[in-house]
């Protein structure tokens, strides 16, 4: 990703901080080892426990010197040249805490323009599988907008930000922890941006996997629950960037089909309430 950021980006001014998470091929020490010898702003650090991805990113976040991150998955690959100056150019303003981008799957349909909270029930991303070339409710697919949250798949935002809002919330291993964190950084009165000029491609779970297994689907369910407790306002209430006419079933902003969910109705949540934690067993977090 170093050396496709490089070659491709018209923004140089970068600094790589490469958490390495127990990998196991000798190609990927050696990679390593060259880039690290070849280019002073390349950085490798070891996180040697267990997958959570909210921990090995304020990990890898711990070891950073500029003043804006970039959180950015190893299954990415950029796109336009001038992503990261797209991104930048709307972190600056001091109203702006996030910004996330563009998304694509390989065959160039959506994989992610924003988040709206309720999609699915909790939280979804918006014209999944719309092509980057079609057209979108109101353009929105190719429109500068605030959202609630964007993904952290490919998420900017300054680190003194990032540090007032505790980092990513280490009891949200794997799901929800980029909404959360956009949430919080709601709730220190920023705003969540998307960026649709910063565009890149997202092979998802490329490296992570599926939840295709009975304890990943429980760890899934457990931190369903835990995001339900943290802000059930949102979720009763509705997603403040999002029509409640529209449809909370599809990512396309299509209107409701009132024999299914009515107006401003929120999904019913009920099968998650019996993994929610009780007050007293809930897990220690940064805030």
């Amino acid at each position: 990703m170093r050396q496709i950021l490089m070659d491709r980006s018209t923004y140089r001014n970068l600094e790589f901080i490469v958490v390495e998470n127990n990998s196991a091929e000798p190609e990927t020490f050696a990679y390593y080892k060259k880039m690290q010898e070849e280019y002073e702003n390349f950085h490798v650090v070891t996180w040697d426990k267990g997958f959570n991805y909210s921990a090995i990113n304020n990990f890898g976040a711990s070891f950073a010197s500029g003043e804006y991150l970039l959180l950015l998955n190893n299954d990415t690959e950029l796109i336009e040249p001038d992503s990261i100056k797209e991104m930048l150019g709307f972190c600056q303003r001091e109203d702006v805490g996030v910004v996330g981008a563009k998304l694509l799957y390989e065959d160039d349909t959506i994989q992610h323009g924003g988040v709206v909270i309720g999609f699915g029930g909790i939280a979804g991303h918006t014209f999944i599988g719309l092509h980057r070339a079609e057209n979108s409710y109101f353009h929105r697919a190719m429109c500068a907008q605030d959202y609630s949250a964007v993904t952290a798949a490919c998420l900017m935002t300054k680190k003194s930000v990032f540090e007032r809002a505790g980092g990513l919330s280490e009891e949200l291993a794997v799901a929800f922890n980029d909404i959360d964190y956009c949430m919080k950084v709601r709730a220190l009165g920023k705003l969540v941006v998307y960026a649709p000029y910063a565009c890149l491609y997202h092979y998802e779970s490329k490296s992570r996997g599926l939840e295709n297994t009975p304890e990943k689907v429980a760890r899934f369910n457990r931190e369903v629950a835990i995001f339900i407790k943290k802000w059930p306002d949102i979720i009763k209430n509705g997603d403040p960037y999002y029509n409640p006419n529209l449809t909370l079933r599809k990512s396309n902003f299509a209107l409701r089909d009132l024999l299914k969910e009515k107006i401003g109705e929120p999904y019913d949540l009920k099968v998650y309430e019996q993994f929610a934690p009780k007050d007293e067993e809930k897990t220690d977090e940064k805030q």
